[in-house]
């Protein structure tokens, strides 16, 4: 049984903008106050793990302790076919300590080239990301989504952050970068059924139908 989420206030355990204001456009239907772990000045933990919810849960479960309230953490990456799964859960790390994801593009792109793959039937790809709500007794719930398309080159798009402007979802001609965060989401106004299209939105329709009570 799913532990319900009670409470109007809910910390966002990351220091990326990016990823903040996400979360808030998912979380705005169910009228909870995002207050995100830089506002709280929260310290950024390790990321010991060697999977996306271990790391998730360090992070979820370090707010939730340090703020006295539930936490929601996401961690996610992209994983390279043709990279052996690079860069996976080392993702942002790619982007060096400034998190410059112009670089860490590049350095895929360049590694792809390296290893003879130029053409699109070459450059599979998937983004993942895992979420943990976490509650300060020590409790969590954890959700995955997965989204499957192909890299392109040079990157398109200032729409979203990380790799997605290089990144285009099966089916689509355009990038996550020139895709809106509305389509992106599928689920602005949570009616029928949800048709989440980002790995980040995927998760977040499990989490919501577990533990906010509905989609």
């Amino acid at each position: 049984m799913h532990r319900q989420l009670a409470g109007s206030t809910l910390v966002i355990a990351t220091h990326n903008i990016g990823k903040v204001r996400e979360m808030r456009e998912l979380l705005a239907p169910f009228g909870l106050e995002a207050i995100s772990a830089a506002e709280l000045f929260l310290p950024e933990p390790n990321e010991p793990g060697t999977m996306y919810a271990e790391n998730a849960g360090a992070k979820a479960q370090a707010a939730a302790r340090a703020s006295g309230i539930p936490a929601l953490a996401d961690d996610s990456g992209l994983a390279v076919d043709a990279l052996d799964g690079a860069p996976g859960i080392f993702s942002a790390r790619w982007a060096g300590p400034d998190r410059d994801f112009s670089a860490a593009m590049a350095r895929v792109n360049a590694e792809l080239l390296r290893r003879g793959a130029a053409s699109s039937a070459l450059r599979k790809a998937h983004f993942v990301s895992a979420l943990c709500l976490a509650w300060p007794d020590g409790h969590e719930e954890a959700f995955e989504g997965r989204v499957f398309g192909t890299l392109v080159w040079p990157p398109r798009g200032d729409c979203g952050f990380g790799y997605d402007p290089m990144f285009r979802p099966k089916g689509f001609r355009r990038t996550f970068g020139e895709i809106s965060a509305e389509e992106k989401h599928g689920i602005r106004d949570w009616k029928g059924e949800p048709k989440a299209l980002s790995h980040r939105a995927r998760a977040f329709v499990a989490l919501a139908q577990a533990c906010l009570g509905r989609v």
